[in-house]
């Protein structure tokens, strides 16, 4: 019998995790993660988010039957406050940087652009030069890396109970490293913001004392518009037809 040598393929998403987990280390970050399986408490009401937010509906999120104040986790948000308090119990104050990539669950309608499993990336940096300008920077260098090309960033307002202020951003790809589809077009890409004064102090910190950002996006949309996927059920389909082309 004759040996298949072939080597296996490296699905995107993990693909995506270890190049993230590279060009973050290189500015100085850390990689941290935490239970799928979350507790209210760090994923809504140490984020700050108020007892009648409707992501806490039963449409939003995936309650564990017979587990009061359990859920699935809806955002990978949870493991800042979890990895600030676990470096406060270890004597460790900020400057803090790091990373969360990971899976997150939402009761939603599957289609071509949702599911209802998906990954995620968060950022957070606490440290005394932690300012919209720097969060602009960091996103800047981790897009251009990530996605091929210089990346133009921009933020617009917008509403997150955990930051304030809060903002959508935007990345414009440039150069000719840039996918062609994507060349010159503004796309929304994730939310973004100053850590919200109440997170801080809900992670054991004097928000008067230090301040930081935060950041977050989906990992598979960064897939789908990086290798043009236009269907995000094919990266939880274990279609072998579908890994091999990576």
């Amino acid at each position: 019998m004759v040996a298949d040598n072939k080597r296996g393929s490296i699905h995107p998403i993990s693909s995506l995790i270890r190049e993230a987990n590279r060009l973050f280390f290189e500015m100085g970050f850390t990689f941290a993660e935490g239970p799928l399986v979350e507790r209210e408490w760090y994923n809504f009401d140490a984020l700050n988010v108020p007892k009648d937010h409707p992501s806490r509906d039963m449409q939003d999120t995936f309650f564990i039957k017979d587990a009061p104040e359990t859920v699935l986790r809806t955002h990978t948000s949870p493991v800042q406050v979890r990895y600030m308090e676990s470096q406060i119990k270890k004597g460790i104050q900020p400057p803090y940087r790091v990373i969360v990539p990971g899976k997150i669950f939402r009761n939603e309608a599957t289609d071509m652009t949702h599911e209802a499993e998906f990954f995620q990336i968060e950022g957070l940096v606490v440290e005394p030069g932690a300012t919209l300008a720097t969060l602009k920077g960091t996103l800047s260098t981790f897009l251009g890396g990530i996605m091929g090309g210089e990346a133009e960033v921009r933020f617009r307002p917008s509403f997150f109970p955990f930051t304030e202020p809060s903002l959508e951003v935007d990345m414009r790809l440039t150069g000719e490293s840039a996918p062609d589809k994507l060349r010159d077009k503004w796309i929304e890409i994730g939310g973004a913001g100053m850590v919200h004064p109440n997170v801080l102090k809900n992670a054991g910190l004097d928000p008067k004392l230090c301040q930081g950002f935060a950041f977050g996006m989906g990992l598979d949309r960064l897939a789908m518009l990086k290798w043009a996927i236009d269907d995000v059920r094919y990266m939880h389909s274990a279609d072998l037809r579908f890994i091999n082309q990576f």
